[in-house]
């Protein structure tokens, strides 16, 4: 076939200095090249061909670069020839005797989006040190195909022409994943994204937005100095400050992290052994805490402390709004007579504050525990748990990252559901959304906390509550399981577990996540809550019984007369066929409704059931005696049990439609989880009513 009839490929050549590049060029080209100076520049560039198969291909060999920043005209020149000539390939020589440093450079290749072909070059010297690559498993990862060179030798010259033509042939298709910054800089960028794209659509047509709005972050030289308007670079300057105060380091710096994060997380599960490792204080404190033996119990360890750290201390703060709720309900009471037909005294004792107010009470207790979590995760730690949690998490069909929001998920659904962000696979991440109200939120506990003192002596309390909590995790693995299996089957897609290196976390930084999650539960007590406590006391109100009908009843009786014939209280009645074989009665299926809107309210609405209305004696323990009373122990217990698995409250719901973009999912999440607590209730209840007539 004549030169004209062959089909022309132009590859870039980029890696480190001393890499093997130039060698690779030679054995690729031969003596086939032409050495020219880069239009501008004094920076020489390489240009050489051959013809394989159908295709001639040509070769040009940057200046060897450590990255794709302005810090040397080598660097910039390489960059520009890659955005600027758009190559069909860029093929990037690696070290593989010197893998983490090599791949920074990759990293920068990926966030410019262009096809890459991974030269691992010097793999005589890398076998020779022991490293072994588990290469398949990398190219994977990397989302690029991986050739081993020893270009000394012209080793592996016919594999990587063929993975050239391959690479070039093969559709264009969108990364499964970008290198992630951070929710900070994560959300700085999105900020920073419509400004160019408004102002400098050329600009932004040329280099990616997204990647343009990262230079601007990291301060690029050249960037800047092709953005003419002052606003834009005050507005980007405004930014960075307020990045360095949380996070204490320029922006640039922390973004370097992240890629050097990426890049240990590929090598941690990549590169199964060698002899050449750099004993850096992090890499020490990595190999005690992701040890295959020792890492797991570490962790387990520093969960439980930090679970039982935060509900230790968050107890005396818990306490002290207790009371205060209590003393605000009496005051009012005291100094707001009751009336005839007084409907706004009532809502308010009656419905607002116990309902909003059972929300805040747990307040301090989601502050501590999002706190402990902010510490490690902005501390590095939270990736190694992630990475600890890898090899269980994929045998159930899920990645290691979806243990974070399933962590997170202890505290609160909302944020945990919004957490999954963090999954790049769509199959994994709805996965996750639909099993996270499996975990035991905060504001089951306050369900936990009354029912668990009121049926199990104090010796069996602890054992009761980290059986329900281990009840949850073990049926959120395996939903996941069968939901891989059948709504969610296919491949699962491979992602790089990033592992940042260890930070001291900020005060800045640890206040910002704390509030801003902390914030979300306010959030959902001053709206969601708010709202729902007006509407389930107006359905505990109304219709009004007639006088006649209470005439010469005493007050509690009289209360009892309404609710039995109020909406909710006809609602409870109507069910309790349905929800009996559970060991329910009505007065149980009326606190259900309640905590269909929030967890926290099942308790604020068993209160106002049994007519707790004396402001004189703590409520939580009248309440309990009732419950003695009226329940066994097994019916206290499978209410825990059904509270845990069944429905979701509204605000959980409502985010699940939100970040699964269907009310499908969100509906579908409803109905299975209030199946599943039923079919599980139903088989406790009758097994133990069985066990305990013997």
């Amino acid at each position: 076939m004549t030169d004209s009839k062959l089909k022309k490929i132009t590859v870039a050549l980029a890696g480190n200095p001393n890499c093997g590049k130039t060698s690779v060029f030679n054995m690729l080209t031969g003596a086939s090249h032409h050495v020219a100076n880069y239009p501008g520049t004094t920076v020489e560039t390489v240009q050489g061909k051959c013809v394989h198969g159908d295709f001639r291909i040509v070769f040009v060999d940057l200046p060897g670069a450590y990255g794709l920043t302005t810090f040397s005209a080598e660097e910039l020149v390489a960059r520009n020839f890659i955005i600027d000539e758009k190559p069909d390939i860029v093929v990037n020589v690696i070290d593989a005797s010197n893998l983490e440093r090599n791949l920074y450079l990759t990293t920068q290749l990926i966030e410019l989006g262009v096809p890459i072909v991974l030269a691992f070059n010097m793999n005589d010297i890398a076998v020779q040190r022991g490293i072994i690559f588990d290469t398949d498993r990398l190219s994977e990862l990397l989302e690029a195909p991986i050739v081993r060179t020893v270009a000394s030798k012209s080793q592996g010259r016919v594999d990587l022409l063929n993975a050239i033509v391959a690479k070039a042939n093969a559709p264009r298709k969108l990364r499964t994943h970008y290198i992630t910054y951070g929710d900070e800089i994560e959300n700085s960028m999105k900020q920073i994204e419509p400004l160019v794209r408004s102002e400098y659509p050329g600009l932004a047509a040329k280099y990616d937005s997204r990647w343009l709005a990262l230079k601007l972050l990291e301060q690029d030289g050249d960037i800047l100095s092709k953005i003419s308007g002052d606003w834009l670079v005050d507005t980007v300057g405004d930014t960075i400050t307020k990045l360095k105060t949380i996070f204490g380091d320029d922006p640039e710096v922390i973004i370097a992290e992240r890629r050097s994060g990426f890049i240990s997380g590929a090598c941690q599960e990549s590169v199964k052994n060698t002899v050449e490792l750099t004993h850096t204080t992090s890499d020490l404190a990595d190999a005690v805490l992701t040890h295959r033996v020792f890492g797991l119990p570490i962790f387990l360890l520093m969960m439980y402390l930090l679970f039982y750290l935060t509900f230790s201390i968050a107890a005396y703060p818990m306490a002290w709004l207790e009371q205060f709720f209590g003393w605000l309900s009496s005051a009012i009471a005291l100094i707001w007579p009751t009336q005839e037909g007084n409907w706004l005294r009532s809502l308010i004792i009656d419905g607002i504050i116990p309902g909003v107010g059972g929300v805040l009470v747990f307040l301090p207790n989601i502050l501590l525990l999002f706190l402990a979590i902010a510490v490690l995760e902005d501390s590095g730690y939270m990736a190694r748990a992630a990475f600890i949690m890898d090899r269980l998490m994929h045998k159930i069909g899920l990645h290691g990252k979806s243990f974070i929001p399933m962590l997170i998920g202890f505290g609160c659904s909302v944020p945990a559901i919004m957490a999954t962000r963090i999954l790049e696979n769509k199959r994994n991440r709805l996965t996750t959304i639909m099993i996270l109200p499996l975990m035991s939120c905060g504001a089951r506990l306050t369900i936990y906390g009354l029912l668990i003192p009121a049926f199990f002596p104090q010796n069996w309390r602890g054992p009761v509550l980290w059986l329900i909590y281990l009840t949850g995790i073990v049926l959120a693995v395996i939903a996941a399981k069968v939901l891989r299996l059948t709504v969610f089957r296919g491949e699962n897609t491979d992602f790089v577990m990033e592992l940042p290196p260890y930070r001291v976390p900020t005060f800045k930084s640890l206040s910002a996540h704390t509030w801003l999650r902390g914030w979300l539960y306010l959030k959902k007590a001053g709206t969601v809550i708010l709202v729902f406590s007006i509407i389930l006391w107006a359905a505990m109100n109304y219709p009004r019984v007639s006088e006649q009908s209470v005439a010469g009843l005493s007050p509690d009786q009289i209360r009892q007369t309404q609710l039995a014939n109020s909406v909710i209280g006809r609602v409870g009645r109507a069910i309790e066929p349905v929800i009996k074989p559970l060991g329910f009665d009505w007065k149980i299926g009326t606190a259900l409704i309640g905590a269909t809107a929030a967890k926290e309210l099942f308790v604020s609405q068993l209160g106002i059931i049994y007519a707790v209305s004396s402001h004189d004696d703590p409520s939580a323990t009248t309440l309990r005696q009732h419950l003695q009373a009226d329940y066994s122990s097994l019916v206290g217990f499978c209410i825990m049990l059904f509270c845990l698995i069944s429905s979701p409250c509204v605000a959980t719901i409502a985010v699940t439609r939100s970040e699964a973009g269907s009310w499908f999912w969100a509906a579908f999440q409803f109905v299975s989880l209030t199946v599943l607590a039923y079919i599980i209730t139903f088989a406790v209840y009758q097994i133990g009513s069985l066990v305990m007539a013997l």
